[in-house]
């Protein structure tokens, strides 16, 4: 690593020093799981206005998936408060899956303004662990926004194999490192150890798209996009779904 940017990087990590003081003593992790369902219940009315579009083009394609009964079985990893529901085609019954139990109470007004929507189940459980589901049990398994934050982003995508349908689909809009030559990457590097304690363990510079091409799904369709966030390190995105 570039010695700029590490003497930047613990320039920002000063200005953060409470954030890291707390995170040492064990005590910041709870904090932000209470204060961040609040957080993106705000957030994601903004991320679905300026994403919107891109939203209702990625998930007009969960047609394709429906099967002959009619019913669209979805499983979302990393749910937070229903920000996606708008989206979901009329006929879906969602499973959803979030380690962080605070989100109930918001789910529960996202599925209330949501009628076309379905409740199955909500799980407390991590994205690498989700053997209450079980093997071959859903048209498609949705995930925004969270593979950046997750522990081991190749077990997630194992436990979405398991778990899907044959030819079934995996549905992502995930933010992933941006070009090295840029100035979000840049800024990427240096705010990076902060971040992951303001995001819950959210990483700016995974380059998810590689492990998507490495899970060995029957087809990938992704593509690259500039989200419409000025000044902000979480402007590159990849869009798309995968095929079992």
């Amino acid at each position: 690593m570039a010695l700029h940017i590490l003497f930047l990087q613990i320039c920002v990590g000063i200005l953060a020093l409470p954030i890291h003081i707390l995170a040492f003593l064990g005590l910041w992790s709870s904090i932000v799981k209470k204060a961040l369902p609040y957080l993106l219940e705000k957030m994601t009315k903004s991320i679905n206005t300026r994403m919107g579009e891109q939203k209702r083009d990625l998930f007009s394609h969960l047609k394709d998936f429906k099967p002959p009964s009619g019913e669209l079985r979805v499983l979302e990893i990393g749910c937070g408060t229903g920000a996606n529901f708008q989206f979901y085609p009329p006929g879906c019954k969602v499973t959803l899956v979030d380690p962080n139990p605070n989100f109930k109470t918001f789910l529960s007004k996202s599925l209330s303004e949501n009628d076309h929507v379905k409740f199955d189940s909500f799980l407390v459980a991590s994205g690498e662990d989700m053997s209450q589901v079980a093997s071959g049990s859903q048209d498609v398994v949705i995930c925004t926004l969270v593979l950046c934050s997750v522990h081991n982003i190749d077990k997630v995508l194992a436990e979405v194999k398991r778990v899907l349908k044959p030819a079934g689909g995996f549905f992502f809009l995930e933010h992933v490192r941006g070009d090295r030559s840029s100035w979000i990457y840049f800024f990427q590097q240096i705010l990076d150890p902060t971040w992951i304690y303001i995001g819950d363990g959210c990483r700016l510079t995974h380059e998810t798209w590689k492990n998507l091409e490495n899970a060995n799904f029957s087809e990938v369709k992704l593509r690259h996009i500039k989200a419409p966030f000025k000044w902000s390190p979480v402007q590159s995105h990849i869009i798309g779904y995968a095929v079992k």
